[in-house]
């Protein structure tokens, strides 16, 4: 966990518009989050890999995955991280359905 990626969960679920089906309610919600969290490790990023993606705000995702020795970023976000110009041999970019299966 990076401060970018902290504050992108923090600012989605903060989007009461997303929940209004959820079966949880709001403390569950924040029950779950903070269970999340605890789970996490957080990862300092000393060096920006630029340019790399057409969507700089997405850049964190794969700085904070290569600080952290990461072998996958899990992602619906396909379209864009397929794309870096910058290619990181160990890191693996793939859907939830896909991960789950390999690993």
């Amino acid at each position: 966990m990076g401060n970018a990626l902290f504050n992108e969960y923090e600012d989605v679920f903060s989007r009461k518009e997303l929940f209004e089906n959820c079966k949880l309610n709001r403390a569950e919600r924040t029950e779950l989050m903070d269970i999340f969290f605890a789970c996490c490790q957080w990862t300092r990023v000393y060096y920006s890999w630029r340019p790399n993606l057409p969507d700089e705000g997405d850049n964190h995702l794969v700085e904070l995955a290569v600080a952290g020795g990461a072998e996958f970023i899990v992602t619906r976000d396909l379209r864009h991280l397929k794309n870096m110009e910058l290619l990181f041999p160990q890191l693996r970019i793939a859907a939830p359905e896909t991960f789950l299966k390999e690993i």
